[in-house]
């Protein structure tokens, strides 16, 4: 996955490739943009995991639109918010996200699907992984697994002092933008 901020309007508000990754690895959910052949657009939350390198995963029921939109249109954009804290009296929003594009496949081999469900259950049930493991293969043949093929990611921020330290900043050094 190449990590490309080349296309980000606002250059003086990067998010280095460390930071987002970080987030990528962290992030508590993501949401997938899908679009169908008449380029309706449709966009879902989603829990993910990322394998480290340059796969993200998600399950979801084996039926719906989501895999509808994926079989018909199988480039797709996941965005993940990390750190958010809205400044009112600065007039502006404190946050850091990423945005990546990819191409979903579904129909996984048996092994990669366990692998990314013994990933999401890692990532969101640390305590619970021995049960999750039970759990997750007493549903597998329920469970659909998809897989996004990164192709690229960028990352933007707007890290003020509210994020760090909680103090809200004096209105008159930050102006929203």
């Amino acid at each position: 996955m190449k990590y490309d901020n080349s296309h980000v309007r606002r250059q003086d508000r990067l998010l280095d490739e460390a930071e987002a990754r970080r987030l990528l690895r962290e992030g508590a959910y993501g949401v997938l943009a899908l679009s169908d052949a008449e380029c309706r657009p449709y966009a879902v939350p989603v829990n993910y995991v990322w394998d480290g390198d340059d796969k993200v995963y998600i399950h979801c029921a084996p039926e719906g639109e989501k895999l509808r939109l994926i079989d018909r249109c199988a480039d797709v954009v996941l965005t993940v918010v990390g750190r958010t804290q809205v400044l009112p009296g600065a007039f502006t929003t404190a946050y850091e996200s990423i945005l990546l594009r990819g191409t979903a496949r579904r129909g996984l081999d048996a092994d990669e699907r366990r692998r990314a469900l013994h990933l999401l259950v890692g990532k969101y049930c640390p305590a619970y992984v021995e049960r999750g493991q039970r759990y997750a293969e007493h549903s597998f043949y329920r469970t659909e697994v998809v897989c996004i093929d990164l192709v690229t990611m960028s990352g933007k921020c707007k890290q003020l002092p509210a994020l760090a330290g909680g103090e809200t900043p004096d209105k008159e050094a930050t102006h929203a933008g």
